[in-house]
């Protein structure tokens, strides 16, 4: 088999530290024989996530661990043969965060999927990084409780991918992302020890919040075993309304009439007409394809209805063509299912997207969507946009043939231009999806020189082996 013939290291520099036996001899030392897979052909199949243009390397060898003590000897291994270690979830990311390097170590955390606690009166969960966001969901609503991030993939990422990458959702421009709902962390470090960092009190301010560090890392500072979840009172079931628009710009108009006026809807989701006709064409959903911009903006409040007829004038000043407030929760599920099926109906077009996540100031929305529309001309590709439209958050969709040489060139030169542009207007190259193997080259751009040595500086305190998820971010 293939892993028998990795060794630990027999570099001068590392004879003093090297320790004897092979990678999966040391591993199979600690944990189960299930757990440790070996067959290249199943290996191969953890090598990357859902993200286009990523290079992966090939695994030496996925470890599945199902306890912390597990995660801590894989650790300490990786240590002491210099292995570098790729921590996943699902994979559903869509930066190539979780692709593998060639002779690493994938460890996979699906397995570590327990839900420990659910407290009503704290008001918070403790669960294990393997929990899928819609089974967290659908746990803590039997408590009459909520917690709200729900990236589109939510029944099937799991938290622990979600506080790698910071991840978002239909409902940040109420709620906010991910990052505002991790209260603590048990975090194994490079070295193999278990840290804990942050609280499950409702406020505490005792030292450098290592929590809010580690959401977001990709992974590349420790690896997550534990997360204390803030939990809110579930709300009301939402109502959606639907308004078309003859042009983005006017619908983004009623975007910041609608955030100017102090409404607070729980969702304000945007659909170019590319997106309506591609969810028509997949799912014959019977969308307005006679619009060019259709907007879905949803309340939770007591009364939804006098929101949505308020948020409804405001789309009418604004030169809405027709506004259509859901009657009732299984119409306004219906309008969600559509946005929901944004993505996968943009990849039925061609066969490949790249999927960009660039965030711009609500108030330059508009701009950035004219700037999408001459890109794809510019470069003759179909471009859709779908965006979380509350926190100026857009999903431009790049959509084409993968065998087509020139058409792929076309794509990720189109990919790059939408980012600088999105620099441009004062925006960031990534909102939620993290910046993975993709936008290494535009972290550097967004947040500079100086910027770029405190990254690497922090890396290094706690990954100074460079070993935890190499060749991410930075």
């Amino acid at each position: 088999m293939i892993m028998s013939r990795i060794e630990a290291p027999r570099d001068e520099d590392d004879a003093a530290t090297a320790v004897p036996g092979t990678l999966v001899d040391r591993l199979l030392a600690g944990l189960p024989a299930e757990a440790v897979l070996t067959d290249p052909d199943v290996t191969a199949s953890y090598a990357n996530d859902m993200a286009s243009f990523c290079p992966a390397g090939a695994p030496a060898v996925v470890v599945l661990p199902r306890t912390v003590e597990d995660v801590q000897h894989v650790m300490r291994t990786a240590t002491e043969l210099r292995v570098p270690v790729v921590p996943q979830g699902a994979r559903t990311g869509l930066s190539g965060g979780a692709n593998a390097t060639d002779g690493c170590v994938v460890l996979s955390l699906t397995r570590m999927d327990r839900i420990l606690e659910i407290n009503p009166v704290d008001r918070v969960a403790v669960v294990e990084p393997g929990v899928v966001n819609a089974t967290l969901s659908r746990a803590v609503g039997e408590h009459g409780l909520y917690y709200p991030p729900d990236p589109s993939s939510w029944e099937t990422c799991t938290i622990g991918g979600n506080i790698g990458t910071a991840s978002g959702g239909l409902c940040c421009v109420k709620y906010g992302v991910t990052a505002e709902y991790v209260l603590g962390l048990d975090v194994v470090l490079a070295d193999g020890r278990l840290m804990s960092t942050g609280r499950r009190t409702a406020k505490g301010v005792a030292g450098y919040d290592l929590t809010r560090l580690f959401v977001g890392s990709e992974g590349s500072l420790g690896i997550v075993v534990r997360a204390v979840l803030a939990l809110r009172p579930k709300p009301p079931e939402q109502l959606v309304l639907a308004a078309e628009f003859a042009s983005a710009s006017a619908a983004c108009d009623a975007i910041c009439r609608i955030m100017e006026g102090g409404h607070v809807p729980s969702l304000l989701e945007l659909m170019d007409r590319t997106t309506v006709k591609a969810v028509n064409d997949l799912a014959h959903m019977g969308l307005p394809e006679t619009t060019e911009a259709l907007l879905l903006a949803a309340f939770d409040t007591v009364d939804p209805a006098a929101d949505l007829a308020a948020v409804g004038a405001l789309c009418e000043a604004a030169g809405a063509t027709q506004v259509v407030p859901a009657d009732d929760a299984a119409e306004s599920e219906l309008l969600l299912q559509a946005r929901r099926l944004s993505l996968t109906a943009l990849e039925a077009v061609k066969g490949t997207t790249m999927i960009d996540d660039v965030c711009v100031p609500r108030s330059r929305l508009g701009d950035m969507l004219e700037g999408i529309e001459r890109v794809a001309a510019k470069y003759d590709l179909t471009i859709g946009v779908c965006a979380h439209a509350g926190d100026g958050n857009t999903h431009p969709t790049v959509c084409f043939d993968a065998a087509d040489p020139d058409e792929s060139r076309r794509a990720r030169e189109s990919f790059d231009e939408i980012m600088a542009l999105g620099l441009e207007l004062g925006g960031t190259i990534t909102g939620e999806h993290g910046v993975g193997v993709l936008k290494k080259e535009w972290l550097a751009r967004e947040i500079g020189p100086v910027g770029l040595e405190m990254q690497r500086a922090v890396k290094q305190v706690f990954d100074p082996l460079g070993i935890l998820n190499p060749g991410k971010l930075f």
